[in-house]
């Protein structure tokens, strides 16, 4: 995990199709670890630790990790002489304004 700009926690990737395989790896092997107990017993646990890294931890990590992912350089924040903005960024990473936010 590292850090954004704003010094907020970061889970993003650098790619979506890298963040929703790892995604399946995850949960594969978090459902994987309690599904096969019947089948291979007490050794099926030894998918829970590969599912907990794949997900960076937690399951709600993962999530956030992937509205950061979509939403990575769409939305900006900028203040000046005291008001903040919220623009969204074009395609072309032009800007166009959003809706105001107060600080």
């Amino acid at each position: 995990m590292t850090t954004t700009r704003a010094g907020g926690p970061d889970f993003t990737s650098p790619s979506l199709l890298r963040h929703l395989t790892r995604g399946v790896i995850g949960f594969g092997g978090l459902i994987g670890s309690v599904a096969l107990i019947p089948i291979t017993g007490p050794i099926s646990l030894l998918l829970l630790p590969v599912g907990l890294v794949a997900l960076r931890g937690c399951p709600m990590c993962w999530t956030i990790g992937l509205i950061q992912t979509l939403s990575r350089d769409r939305l900006r924040r900028t203040c000046e002489d005291g008001r903040c903005r919220l623009t969204v960024a074009d395609r072309d990473h032009e800007e166009r304004p959003a809706a105001p936010v107060t600080p």
